[in-house]
């Protein structure tokens, strides 16, 4: 496997430095993982270039959904509903770790934007488009069917549900699982690189960029004979250095969902319900949690840093007893939360939730190939068709000749299970082996279902390290996820641990809160912070901890 270690990051830096890139890719969230991962397995040398963390941006503030996008039938996106369908089931074979087949009920009410007849429609024309196996097919409910399922919804003109199986899935993990397996496969990739500019030949033609590493402050000229722009929602910054941003652009609209504990909204079965402005919400049980979303909203603030208002909170609270009228909650009642913005392509006189999803490749009079729009679902397909139209340009202009995709059957990191079919009876196994380690099975279930086939390295480091985790005064546990992920997936500051390889500031915020003080004396010792670093990223995370659980208006 390729380095991907946080004390490698000199290493692999000089490396990209030396390297003749066919391709550098800006932008580390889901389709710049899975851009590196297609280049990487068809021969061209790439690599990746994130200003942040791996995923920072949309790619770990998604409602955790690889769905088949089925209120895109509503707006007649046939084809969308089709190609994601299909991707959807690719997902989560190729990552059964982090991608796991969620039942979902639909309910419809009386005056409500669905009814039996049309659901019932709808959810068949559903699997039809997007290749559903015959397990997973839609069913129609009954209101005292549906009530069985899940006695929280509101029964007052309840008149049956749709009952369909969607895919929940950890979004940041499902990109640091790609982008490793792009290394695996010879991609090059650090974080904390900021793209500052572009270079150009003598004909105006793209050739390379300007970066600064954000960590250390060293400016570099990196030259590659294609560059993508899968940077999200900073495209169109990007294309503003190119002077390409023309025509078609960016709408970003912004979504937040709250997070409560189970025991004040014991949610049983996930729900996909409207609102009573006619928009359609996620509720879904996760693990101990139930979670809420989205908003969907037009944003122009920081990109960077969105945050959850006292408008958006209310809205989802609003929604929620609107839909479950028993459980009363109240802003006192939410755990977390969490707020990202999406990428739309877009359209005018549209609100946001009716600008389509679909994705579109840009490529302007310089050479610049930029990936506007598109979904979570479809990364796989849309890195396909970027690096198509890569080995393209690169056969016209120098007669070489690359193989086709073939990520359609490769397993990401972690996902070398044998399958969906194979990893129930892997983690069985492996649950039994943490187990016999001392490990409860809770936990062992729990660390399975994060790394998958990767689960090896954490049992060893859990073995080995027992001793320095006790002198460092962290959990054995815990011990083995930061070293494994200061080792293998590039964890540098400990908002890229506790965030997005754990996934724990919206899930399990008490568990933050319970090991940041000794996780992070121990990165600063290990990665030999400077006094203004140790302040700033301690303050990072204790920014993000506050915003999580306090609206900022």
């Amino acid at each position: 496997m390729g380095e991907f270690s946080s004390f490698d990051r000199e290493n692999i830096k000089e490396n990209i430095k030396k390297t003749s890139l066919d391709v550098l890719v800006i932008g580390g969230g889901i389709t710049g993982s899975g851009i590196a991962l297609d280049a990487a397995t068809r021969g061209l040398n790439v690599a990746v270039f994130e200003m942040q963390d791996f995923a920072a941006g949309t790619s770990s503030r998604s409602t955790k959904l690889v769905h088949g996008g089925l209120r895109y039938l509503q707006q007649f996106e046939i084809k969308l509903v089709a190609e994601v369908g299909k991707e959807r089931a690719i997902v989560y074979e190729n990552g059964p770790h982090v991608t796991t087949p969620e039942w979902m009920m639909l309910p419809f009410h009386k005056g409500g934007t669905f009814g039996p007849f049309t659901t019932n429609i709808g959810l068949r024309l559903y699997d039809f488009l997007a290749g559903v196996k015959r397990s997973e097919r839609r069913t129609m409910l009954s209101p005292e069917q549906a009530l069985k399922k899940e006695p929280l919804i509101k029964k007052d003109e309840l008149k049956g549900a749709g009952y369909y199986v969607e895919y929940k899935t950890d979004d940041a993990r499902l990109t640091i699982e790609v982008m490793k397996k792009a290394i695996e496969k010879g991609a090059l990739a650090l974080n904390y690189i900021k793209v500052t500019n572009m270079l150009y030949d003598d004909q105006g033609k793209l050739i390379g960029v300007q970066a600064e590493d954000q960590i250390s402050k060293e400016k570099m000229e990196i030259h590659a004979k294609k560059i993508i722009n899968a940077a999200g929602p900073w495209v169109d910054k990007l294309r503003d250095l190119d002077n390409s941003n023309k025509g078609k652009h960016l709408q970003l609209s912004k979504g937040v969902h709250l997070v409560f504990p189970q025991s004040v909204f014991p949610l049983q079965q996930a729900i996909y319900f409207d609102t009573p402005d006619g928009r359609m919400v996620f509720a879904i049980p996760r693990e101990d949690k139930t979670y809420v979303g989205t908003t969907d909203t037009f944003y122009d603030g920081d990109i960077a840093h969105t945050t959850m208002t006292t408008e958006d909170r209310d809205y989802i609270l609003k929604a929620i007893n609107y839909m479950f009228p028993t459980v009363n909650l109240t802003a006192d009642d939410m755990e977390s939360s969490w707020s990202g913005v999406r990428p739309l392509i877009s359209e005018e006189g549209k609100k946001p939730g009716e600008i389509s999803r679909k994705d579109e490749i840009f490529i302007s009079d310089s050479g610049l190939i930029s990936m506007a729009g598109g979904k979570l679902t479809g990364y796989r397909k849309m890195a396909e068709q970027a690096i198509d139209t890569v080995v393209k340009q690169l056969k016209d202009e120098s007669g070489i000749l690359y193989q086709d995709s073939e990520t359609m059957h490769l397993p990401i990191s972690g996902g070398e299970v044998g399958g969906s079919k194979g990893f129930i009876s892997f983690k069985e196994q492996k649950i039994q082996e943490g187990a016999k380690l001392g490990i409860e099975e809770a936990t062992a279930a729990h660390l399975v279902q994060k790394y998958g086939s990767n689960i090896d390295a954490i049992y060893a480091y859990y073995q080995e390290k027992q001793k320095e985790a006790d002198t460092e005064g962290i959990d054995p546990v815990v011990f083995a996820q930061l070293l494994y992920g200061l080792e293998h997936e590039l964890v540098y500051k400990p908002v890229d641990f506790f965030v997005r390889r754990a996934g724990a500031l919206f899930f399990h915020i008490q568990w933050v809160r319970d090991h940041k003080e000794a996780v992070i004396a121990y990165m600063a010792k290990a990665l030999k912070y400077s006094d203004a670093q140790l302040k700033e990223y301690t303050e990072e995370l204790d920014t993000l901890l506050y915003e999580a659980t306090h609206p900022v208006d």
